[in-house]
């Protein structure tokens, strides 16, 4: 017997009628953070054993340009299909994907795992957002997403040290393999679950968009990620001469400057206020956020001689800033306005990136690096937690889908440009072992990008 969000009201997400699939979207949640959080640790061994060190921001930038095209597919696939066949097909795609890098011994290999990965994953964190806003009646809502953010937190303190472990005394290897079987169960248990739920109401459309507006959304989103990912090419083994690489690389660059306006809020990169600003916010501390700590690893265990115990722990305490800021925002004891909030967290993000660049140029003690991570944590926990309370205020009702849509694009276009940026920095100047002054000058410029947050936080107020 099927049961709908209207005749039950009174139940929470883990009563009979929304069990099975509040299980199997936690359980999604978990995975792909896990995956995340996990892969970070484990890709200095990963880089080593594929001879691909200067390589190593590629295979982060190219699962996320893949999962930018997932987000703006997933967008145009609900509204015309629901969010089921997006859902199954994600969770296809994130098994392939984590097989294939298990199995990869070269670089290309890899990196099409990782493509496949984030095209997944992409579709799954939109997909799972509509599944949860249909099936669930509007009370049951924030306590289904007290327990998503908790699937989220979770994996992040959990995933590296497990991961360091795993890459230690096994394989990293297993790091992407362990993925697999979950994620197949996941998917037989959300299938069982559609006889629980009312399937017209994950068929209604979420939006009245026509047909040529979705075709031009999915061009879009296909021209920026290939943007992206030339950008990317281009950058990949970067050295200071001009050549097709260096062309490819402009050519992508202008591509997304060309493109991206037109998946964002207009007067996004001329700080218009509001949404915009707010917007453009988000993008930065996720470029100068994503840019840094996907080197952080590297630093510790290449550089310094950490183990990658260390080195996951390291990160464990990122997450735990980032749950700490995201408290302090929300205490209602806060007299600060929201505006101000992005403020603070831009520019605690910028000492924090500036605090790691210390350590690595003037050769400070490794374990230093634990409070700079903590410090980039609490300010992402604070800033992009308000970016999210910031836009949903601002916006129209009838326009929260596309702000949120917005939000999303923001986070991976931030990532894959701070990230592709570090990447080239580190291809160009790489010199092995004697890498202090580079990694000190990679996160200097990410600390600028954070403090640019700090206008853009002014144009925020309307």
């Amino acid at each position: 017997m099927r049961t709908t969000g209207s005749d039950t009201t009174t139940g929470g997400p883990l009563s009979r009628s929304y069990l099975q699939v509040t299980l199997a979207v936690l359980a999604l949640v978990t995975i792909v953070a896990f995956e995340s959080m996990a892969v970070s640790t484990a890709m200095p061994d990963v880089a080593r054993e594929l001879n691909a060190v200067r390589s190593y921001g590629f295979a982060f930038s190219v699962m996320l340009t893949a999962q930018l095209l997932g987000i703006v597919l997933a967008g145009v696939w609900t509204d015309r299909s629901g969010p089921l066949p997006g859902t199954f097909v994600g969770q296809v795609l994130l098994a392939v994907g984590a097989a294939t890098c298990g199995c990869a011994t070269r670089l290309d290999v890899f990196l099409v795992g990782r493509a496949l990965t984030g095209l997944g994953g992409g579709l799954l964190v939109v997909m799972l957002y509509v599944i949860a806003g249909r099936v669930y009646p509007e009370a049951v809502r924030p306590r289904l997403f007290t327990y998503i953010s908790a699937a989220w937190v979770v994996p992040s303190l959990a995933g590296p040290p497990l991961s360091a472990w795993l890459t230690e005394n096994l394989s990293w290897r297993w790091v992407f393999w362990i993925v697999v079987l979950p994620v197949i169960v996941t998917g037989i248990a959300l299938w069982r679950a559609q006889r629980r739920v009312d399937v017209s109401r994950l068929q209604e459309a979420a939006s009245s968009r026509d047909h040529s507006t979705h075709v031009r959304t999915a061009w879009a989103g296909l021209s920026v990620a290939l943007a992206a990912g030339a950008l990317q090419v281009g950058t990949h083994e970067l050295v200071f001469t001009w050549s097709w690489k260096t062309v490819v690389a402009l050519l992508g660059l202008v591509g997304v400057v060309v493109v991206a306006p037109r998946l964002l809020p207009a007067g996004t990169f001329v700080l218009r206020r509001g949404v915009p600003s707010v917007v453009l916010a988000r993008a930065l501390l996720c470029a100068a956020f994503y840019g840094g700590i996907t080197y952080v690893p590297l630093f510790l265990a290449g550089q310094r001689g950490a183990s990658l115990q260390v080195a996951g722990l390291a990160l464990a305490v990122g997450a735990v800033g980032w749950a700490l800021g995201a408290l302090y925002q929300g205490h209602d004891a806060l007299h600060l306005p929201r505006h101000r909030l992005i403020e603070v967290g831009g520019l605690v993000l910028a000492v924090g990136l500036g605090w790691l660049s210390l350590v690595a140029w003037v050769n400070l003690p490794a374990w230093l690096s634990v409070f700079a991570l903590l410090l980039a944590g609490f300010a992402m926990g604070t800033g992009v937690t308000t970016t999210t309370i910031l836009a949903l205020e601002l916006s129209p009702v009838e326009a929260h889908g596309e702000t949120s849509s917005s939000i999303q694009l923001s986070d991976v276009l931030g990532s894959v440009l701070g990230i592709a940026g570090a990447t080239a920095a580190f291809a160009a100047a790489h010199d092995p072992g004697q890498d202090n002054a580079l990694f000190g000058a990679i996160f200097l410029g990410l600390a600028l990008v954070a403090a640019v947050v700090v206008p853009t936080g002014q144009r925020i107020r309307t």
